[in-house]
């Protein structure tokens, strides 16, 4: 099963660049970010017309989140449990079932926190808390699970073209680095690390200052997996080349392959 996550920013921007994506790779399931659309005017016909069940989680103007699957989405939740008071459209989550297994797949639109410190990035915090706290449950329930999407999070070195440049950015604050691995350490595997140790790899890259051109990038798109997910890992690419195209997002999608 080919499960793909995507920060499209703007659905009714790149409507385009994502239906011609979707039809090149052909992912089973798309977990999309910053859809940018209340629900009801989300277009979900041109998914559905590919074959997709779809789900979203919106918000007018910011934010919101999406699931498009091949297969029936089942069990959906919309929100990160933890604060009822949290109006921020930023998880959703549901089950799907391939040939021989099912995986519990979140979404997530993980928050900028700029500018830090500020009450931005006490958010941001807050944030990464319950979903550690949701990260053990979902360790807890002992089914896969997958939690993919735009973190905000510049990991390590590696993934930043430039640290010394992000060393004040709420994306590499040490408190989110380590909040970060805090949900790794749990038992959660970084899928593409998994995969490749090489640095220079990066799935975000601003409008400005010629940063696509120059690869002046960071890997912030993340893809993690509890361990019974991890086991069925295939493989974990960074489909880097639609960044080059019209109109296209400042992310580029991240995909696994699970033997599901």
């Amino acid at each position: 099963m080919k499960i793909a996550t995507f920060n499209i920013n703007g659905i009714k921007a790149r409507l385009t660049a994502l239906t011609d994506w979707l039809d090149e790779a052909q992912p089973d399931v798309v977990l999309c970010q910053e859809i940018k659309s209340v629900d009801e005017a989300f277009p979900r016909e041109p998914f559905e017309d590919r074959g997709y069940n779809v789900e979203t989680h919106g918000q007018k103007g910011f934010n919101g989140v999406a699931i498009l699957s091949k297969h029936p989405l089942e069990d959906v939740v919309h929100g990160l449990p933890g604060d009822d008071t949290d109006e921020q459209a930023r998880w959703i989550e549901a089950t799907v079932t391939g040939e021989r297994d099912a995986v519990r797949l979140c979404g997530l639109y993980l928050p900028n926190g700029n500018p830090a410190p500020g009450p931005k990035y006490d958010y941001k915090l807050a944030w990464m808390e319950r979903l550690e706290t949701r990260a053990r449950a979902l360790l807890a329930d002992e089914m896969p699970a997958v939690m993919a999407g735009d973190y905000n999070v510049i990991p390590q070195p590696e993934d930043v073209h430039d640290p010394k440049a992000w060393e004040d950015d709420a994306l590499y604050l040490p408190q989110t680095r380590a909040a970060f691995h805090r949900v790794l350490n749990l038992g959660f595997t970084d899928a593409f690390r998994a995969r490749s140790a090489a640095p220079g790899q990066y799935s975000f890259w601003d409008y400005q200052a010629n940063a696509w051109p120059r690869n002046k990038g960071i890997r912030i798109d993340h893809m993690l997996l509890s361990p019974q997910a991890a086991d069925m890992l295939v493989d974990c690419r960074i489909d880097k080349e639609i960044r080059d195209r019209e109109k296209p997002s400042d992310h580029v999608p991240v995909w696994i392959e699970l033997d599901l």
